[in-house]
Protein backbone atom coordinates (compact mmCIF):
# COMPACT_ATOMS: atom_id res chain seq x y z
CA UNK A 1 0.00 0.00 0.00
CA UNK A 2 1.33 3.36 -1.17
CA UNK A 3 0.34 6.28 1.34
CA UNK A 4 -0.88 9.57 -0.52
CA UNK A 5 -2.46 11.24 2.80
CA UNK A 6 -3.59 10.55 5.76
CA UNK A 7 -7.43 9.70 4.28
CA UNK A 8 -5.85 7.88 0.93
CA UNK A 9 -3.19 5.27 0.32
CA UNK A 10 -3.61 2.68 -2.93
CA UNK A 11 -2.57 -0.66 -3.87
CA UNK A 12 0.66 -1.27 -5.51
CA UNK A 13 -1.24 -4.06 -7.26
CA UNK A 14 -3.83 -1.08 -8.84
CA UNK A 15 -0.29 0.20 -10.92
CA UNK A 16 -0.17 -1.19 -13.79
CA UNK A 17 3.14 -0.72 -15.24
CA UNK A 18 4.49 -1.39 -19.02
CA UNK A 19 8.13 -1.04 -20.65
CA UNK A 20 8.30 0.62 -24.37
CA UNK A 21 10.70 1.90 -26.64
CA UNK A 22 11.77 5.40 -25.66
CA UNK A 23 12.05 7.82 -28.82
CA UNK A 24 14.60 10.57 -29.53
CA UNK A 25 18.51 10.16 -29.45
CA UNK A 26 20.64 7.29 -28.01
CA UNK A 27 22.15 5.33 -30.71
CA UNK A 28 21.94 1.71 -30.91
CA UNK A 29 20.63 1.17 -27.33
CA UNK A 30 17.15 3.15 -27.85
CA UNK A 31 16.35 0.89 -31.02
CA UNK A 32 17.01 -2.79 -28.78
CA UNK A 33 15.68 -1.81 -25.32
CA UNK A 34 12.30 -1.28 -24.09
CA UNK A 35 13.87 1.08 -21.37
CA UNK A 36 10.49 3.81 -21.22
CA UNK A 37 8.32 3.34 -18.37
CA UNK A 38 4.21 4.00 -19.24
CA UNK A 39 2.30 3.56 -16.07
CA UNK A 40 -1.55 3.23 -15.95
CA UNK A 41 -3.71 3.77 -12.94
CA UNK A 42 -7.70 3.68 -12.28
CA UNK A 43 -8.87 6.69 -10.79
CA UNK A 44 -12.13 4.81 -10.57
CA UNK A 45 -10.33 2.38 -7.94
CA UNK A 46 -9.84 4.58 -5.65
CA UNK A 47 -12.24 6.69 -3.42
CA UNK A 48 -11.42 10.64 -3.96
CA UNK A 49 -14.07 13.93 -2.47
CA UNK A 50 -15.55 15.07 -5.53
CA UNK A 51 -13.63 18.41 -5.41
CA UNK A 52 -10.70 16.34 -4.97
CA UNK A 53 -11.71 14.44 -7.70
CA UNK A 54 -12.13 17.58 -10.21
CA UNK A 55 -8.67 19.43 -9.29
CA UNK A 56 -7.35 15.41 -9.80
CA UNK A 57 -8.92 15.57 -13.64
CA UNK A 58 -8.40 19.39 -14.14
CA UNK A 59 -4.12 18.55 -12.68
CA UNK A 60 -3.88 15.60 -14.61
CA UNK A 61 -5.08 17.13 -18.03
CA UNK A 62 -4.45 15.23 -21.12
CA UNK A 63 -2.24 12.30 -19.58
CA UNK A 64 -6.48 11.34 -18.09
CA UNK A 65 -8.27 9.42 -20.34
CA UNK A 66 -11.99 10.31 -20.56
CA UNK A 67 -12.56 6.62 -18.23
CA UNK A 68 -10.50 7.90 -15.85
CA UNK A 69 -7.47 6.40 -16.50
CA UNK A 70 -4.34 7.83 -16.01
CA UNK A 71 -1.45 7.63 -18.20
CA UNK A 72 2.28 8.77 -17.39
CA UNK A 73 4.70 8.18 -20.07
CA UNK A 74 8.42 8.33 -18.21
CA UNK A 75 11.80 8.11 -20.48
CA UNK A 76 14.18 10.64 -19.19
CA UNK A 77 16.67 8.13 -17.63
CA UNK A 78 18.51 5.00 -19.74
CA UNK A 79 17.28 2.38 -17.20
CA UNK A 80 13.89 0.38 -16.69
CA UNK A 81 14.40 1.04 -12.71
CA UNK A 82 15.19 4.64 -12.66
CA UNK A 83 12.12 5.35 -15.13
CA UNK A 84 9.94 3.12 -13.17
CA UNK A 85 10.54 5.07 -9.97
CA UNK A 86 10.33 8.33 -12.10
CA UNK A 87 6.73 7.59 -13.24
CA UNK A 88 5.84 6.26 -9.58
CA UNK A 89 7.37 9.62 -8.23
CA UNK A 90 5.37 11.44 -10.76
CA UNK A 91 1.55 9.81 -9.65
CA UNK A 92 2.39 9.84 -6.36
CA UNK A 93 2.84 13.93 -6.47
CA UNK A 94 -0.23 14.33 -8.82
CA UNK A 95 -2.36 12.55 -6.10
CA UNK A 96 -0.73 14.30 -3.32
CA UNK A 97 -0.87 17.85 -5.08
CA UNK A 98 -4.79 17.09 -5.76
CA UNK A 99 -5.86 16.13 -2.40
CA UNK A 100 -4.49 19.58 -0.67
CA UNK A 101 -7.54 21.98 -0.54
CA UNK A 102 -6.88 25.36 -1.69
CA UNK A 103 -7.23 27.99 0.21
CA UNK A 104 -10.32 30.62 -0.29
CA UNK A 105 -9.19 33.88 -1.30
CA UNK A 106 -10.45 36.57 1.10
CA UNK A 107 -11.05 39.71 -1.11
CA UNK A 108 -9.35 42.80 0.78
CA UNK A 109 -9.57 46.55 -0.16
CA UNK A 110 -6.26 48.48 -1.17
CA UNK A 111 -4.73 50.38 1.56
CA UNK A 112 -5.08 54.34 1.67
CA UNK A 113 -1.22 54.42 1.29
CA UNK A 114 -1.36 52.64 -1.82
CA UNK A 115 -4.29 54.36 -2.95
CA UNK A 116 -2.08 57.86 -2.52
CA UNK A 117 1.03 55.86 -4.08
CA UNK A 118 -0.76 55.00 -7.21
CA UNK A 119 -2.31 58.61 -7.74
CA UNK A 120 1.39 59.69 -7.28
CA UNK A 121 2.73 58.04 -9.60
CA UNK A 122 -0.23 58.98 -12.40
CA UNK A 123 0.67 62.80 -11.36
CA UNK A 124 4.17 62.45 -11.86
CA UNK A 125 3.43 60.53 -15.13
CA UNK A 126 1.20 62.98 -16.22
CA UNK A 127 3.50 66.29 -15.59
CA UNK A 128 6.21 64.57 -17.57
CA UNK A 129 3.67 63.91 -20.80
CA UNK A 130 2.18 67.51 -20.15
CA UNK A 131 6.07 69.06 -20.47
CA UNK A 132 7.15 67.12 -23.30
CA UNK A 133 4.90 69.50 -25.90
CA UNK A 134 5.36 73.22 -24.39
CA UNK A 135 8.90 73.69 -25.74
CA UNK A 136 7.74 75.84 -28.54
CA UNK A 137 9.65 78.33 -30.17
CA UNK A 138 8.66 82.22 -30.10
CA UNK A 139 9.68 84.30 -33.34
Amino acid sequence: MLRISRDLSIDENDIEISFVRASGPGGQNVNKLSTAAQLRFDTRRITLAEDAALRLNRLAGQRMTKDGVIVIHGQRFRTQERNRADVMDRLLELLREAMVRPTPRRATKPTFGSKQRRLEGKKRRGDVKAKRGSGGYDD
